[in-house]
């Protein structure tokens, strides 16, 4: 226990130096992780299977690819993978070194794409930053093969997140999930990147500057979902309408801006971590008005309560069942 929780120190250690260089370019940080993990390349080898695609046994070739978002600990997951497989589809989600540049798992991305067999259609669901990693991927590298169907972005900040400055803590959080999982390793931190991440998702970031500058291409119909915590509860609704009835049209100034007072901070707060200015695409992408739910960030895929799925769901089935569809008539008229 004592190695672990000084392997945990030195992880959290080289996170917070990580996070308190934010002025020094991220070409420098990726140089020294480059060394590093040269230096410990044989202790990190046997870590490298955790990343790239992720089939479930037997399957050739996704229908859906899912990417995860910034130190994602796992279970993200959990419910929207079962409820594609329900509906026949194969589910590749795809896992990459998520603390490095944004570009480089771009890349990464796109080495791993050229390896899929062409075929059927894909779809590209991507949460918080792996729906920027997407973005990247498409406007640089504009896939032919195998097609891309469509693109769904849940809570993706494509305006940045100031939340992202605090990636120290989410760092331990995904270690923390590691070592519950026995996937704990001293050198995991290192492998998974140095901080440039953080960076990149800082808002007005040259990263962003430059992916909000690409046009998408028009022939990948793209959706976002994003959402909203600070909409007024039931309760919250009840008594305002309550204290109306109560006092008349005296109490109509006071109600108006208590409800007027929780749309503003609901409208900065958006799902906790992602703004709601944020989640909504540059004027370079086409693409139609972002779905508004009520959720927290991880709460748009990850029900609290096992009775009712994550409200996310739902429309991401109906899209890729209309692109499907979309797709099915197409090729019958061909």
């Amino acid at each position: 226990m004592l190695v672990v929780l000084l392997a945990m120190s030195s992880g959290a250690g080289w996170h917070v130096w990580a996070a308190r260089q934010a002025v020094v370019p991220s070409t420098w940080q990726a140089q020294l992780q480059h060394h590093l993990l040269e230096r410990y390349a044989q202790d990190i080898r046997r870590l490298e299977g955790r990343y790239g695609f992720h089939p479930e046994p037997g399957s050739y070739q996704p229908d859906v690819v899912l990417i995860h978002g910034l130190d994602e600990p796992g279970g993200i997951w959990d419910e929207l993978q079962p409820a594609l497989a329900n509906k026949g589809l194969d589910v590749w989600p795809f896992r990459y070194p998520n603390d490095q540049a944004v570009a480089r798992s771009a890349d990464f991305l796109a080495e791993q794409w050229a390896q899929l067999p062409p075929g059927r259609p894909v779809v590209l669901v991507g949460h918080s930053m792996g729906g920027l990693v997407i973005r990247d991927f498409v406007t640089r590298y504009h896939p032919v093969s195998p097609v891309i169907l469509g693109v769904i972005l849940v809570g993706t900040p494509n305006h940045g997140s100031e939340w992202a400055r605090f990636r120290v803590w989410l760092e331990v959080r995904e270690q923390l999930s590691n070592l519950q999982r026995r996937e704990f390793s001293v050198l995991a931190a290192l492998q998974e990147g140095t901080g440039e991440a953080k960076l990149d998702l800082q808002p007005q970031s040259a990263f962003l500057q430059s992916l909000n500058g690409r046009p998408w291409p028009t022939h990948i119909p793209i959706r976002q979902i994003g959402g909203v915590i600070a909409e007024p509860t039931r309760d919250m609704s009840a008594g305002l309408n309550a204290l109306h009835m109560e006092l008349g049209p005296e109490a109509e100034d006071m109600t108006q801006a208590v409800r007027s007072w929780w749309k503003n901070l609901g409208h900065a707060l958006g799902d906790g971590v992602v703004p709601v200015d944020s989640v909504k695409l540059p004027p370079t992408v086409a693409a139609p008005d972002p779905l508004w739910l009520t959720a927290s960030h991880r709460g748009l895929l990850v029900s609290r309560d096992p009775r009712q799925p994550a409200p996310a769901i739902e429309p991401i089935l109906t899209w890729i069942d209309i692109w499907r569809h979309q797709r099915a008539q197409a090729d019958s008229i061909r």
